[in-house]
């Protein structure tokens, strides 16, 4: 559906995992327990009036008691026997692959009969008769469920549905009168309102954290559309999938993911809106699947330096990269280039945004976009398709010295070269010089110059002239193709 300019982040999954080889023995140890919140009495449905927990005076810190209190009973803990990995068991830890090979075979080296992953995440129950929303990673690959109530029971659970884009999967035990939290509103929470965590970091059932929101709409490169919030709430492995609450006890967020270089809390967490995922819950719950709108283009977000290139004065929208032959985008006359400010009746302020809306609208109906083209606004009605899974997912002309400019090499592509990348046009670069304007935007070897301000680029003879005819000191256009992706880059002419 998109694809968006990926930067390099560590983040890391909250589902805590272990590897289990052969038959699990009890532990001659004496475990510590954790006493558990009990079952109140009587829970209330999803959307139903709960009272608040009591607002913080003003300059005072929020009091969370009465918020955990009549939350905490609704949160699991999950339990996930999944597949093997298929390394063998008997290596030694930390062997790399390739040295796998060499120690297969040998005494004590062959993989156990009976092998299985263990993996510990969390969830919340949405309603009395036993549906519950965790992410999609926790239960992953998954050959059985178990769910943890705060009344201790384990339960079985079915997988309802799994959406991988969203990561956000819904499951069910067969139980009634369970309690259950209340879904807020996401689209209502600024950066600096208090929010708390209940889950289970490394096991340990119902541990809540607080923290502040520290941003909004994030978008991670992870393969989702998924405008993430970002905390400062502790979470941890096995916090996957609990619910973010605000301070009148309703769940804005699912915890999702950390940025981490140690595997654990480093201070950044990022959760799952929970408008998000009430779309997703009803359709998984419906018809075990999630249908999303589908557009067809590829997009990035607008840079100063791009924006002085395109002559506009703002940095508001999604800035169009590609556009896929025969898509919704392509009938309605979007263009490389354009940029998108409003969809339907939605703004457009980030590239993160355009997903969301697109995945939202009805499929088959027609939405007007508005776009800023050469400094002109226009509006152009496209008519949403399904989004389908596949989406989701030479002799060279040797380069003239004149391109030399801005430090690079490049050549002619051949036409099965310009099939195969699904272009229509473009120049090889085969060479960047060090220091060089060029080397300073990002530009590699391999990489594919499609046009330059606007203007296509099929030989070294034209992106020569296009180069020359910018001016010197000012930010230059560039679209350019790496690996699969083309995006957007402004390189300053010297």
């Amino acid at each position: 559906m998109f694809i968006r300019n990926k930067r390099v982040i560590a983040v890391g999954l909250l589902m805590s995992s272990v590897l289990v080889l052969g038959t699990l023995s009890a532990s001659a140890e004496t475990a510590q327990t954790f006493p558990l919140p009990q079952a109140p009495a009587a829970a209330p449905l999803v959307g139903a009036a709960v009272a608040p927990a009591p607002a913080p005076a003003v300059g005072s810190l929020p009091e969370l008691t009465t918020l955990i209190k009549q939350n905490g009973a609704a949160v699991v803990s999950i339990s996930v026997e999944g597949k093997s990995s298929g390394r063998a068991g008997g290596l030694p830890e930390g062997l790399p692959p390739e040295l796998e090979r060499f120690f297969r075979g040998l005494p004590d080296m062959e993989e156990p009969e009976s092998r299985r992953t263990q993996a510990t995440g969390s969830g919340f129950i949405i309603s009395a008769d036993g549906y519950i929303v965790t992410n999609a990673h926790v239960v992953e690959d998954a050959k059985s469920v178990t769910v943890g109530l705060g009344d201790r029971r384990e339960l079985s659970a079915e997988i309802v549905g799994v959406d991988t884009l969203s990561d956000i999967a819904v499951l069910k035990v067969k139980a009634d009168n369970l309690p259950t939290v209340q879904l807020g509103d996401s689209s209502a929470l600024e950066v600096g309102q208090w929010v708390v965590a209940i889950g289970a970091p490394f096991g340990l059932d119902h541990s809540a954290t607080q923290g502040i929101v520290s941003a909004l709409s994030r978008s991670l490169p992870d393969g989702t559309y998924v405008p993430f919030i970002q905390t400062d709430v502790a979470v941890n492995p096995g916090n996957s999938g609990g619910p973010l609450f605000d301070l009148g006890g309703r769940v804005v967020g699912v915890n999702s993911q950390i940025y981490s270089r140690s595997g654990g809390y480093m201070g950044i967490s990022f959760a799952i809106p929970v408008n998000v995922a009430k779309t997703v819950v009803e359709q998984l719950k419906s018809k075990g699947k999630v249908e999303r709108g589908w557009l067809g283009v590829g997009i990035q977000d607008m840079s100063q330096d791009l924006a002085s290139s395109f002559k506009l004065n703002q940095l508001d929208g999604a800035l169009v990269s590609s556009v896929q032959a025969g898509s919704p985008a392509a009938k309605a006359g979007l263009q490389v280039g354009d940029l998108i400010v409003g969809f339907g009746t939605g703004k457009v302020k980030s590239s993160s945004d355009l997903p969301l809306l697109v995945g939202n609208a009805p499929i088959g109906t027609q939405v007007p976009v508005k776009v800023l083209r050469a400094g002109t606004e226009k509006t152009l009605d496209v008519t949403i398709a399904k989004l389908d899974s596949t989406e989701a997912e030479t002799s060279l002309i040797k380069a003239e010295n004149d391109n030399s400019i801005l430090g690079l090499g490049v050549s002619s592509l051949s036409g099965d070269d310009l099939t195969s990348r699904k272009l229509s046009n473009g120049v090889l670069i085969e060479q960047v010089l060090a220091d060089s304007a060029a080397e300073k935007a990002g530009l590699e070897t391999g990489d594919v110059i499609v046009s330059v301000n606007n203007q296509s680029v099929s030989t070294p003879a034209d992106l020569k002239t296009a180069v020359q005819a910018a001016p010197a000191g000012k930010p230059i256009a560039m679209l350019i193709m790496q690996g699969e992706n083309t995006r957007f880059i402004a390189i300053t002419k010297p």
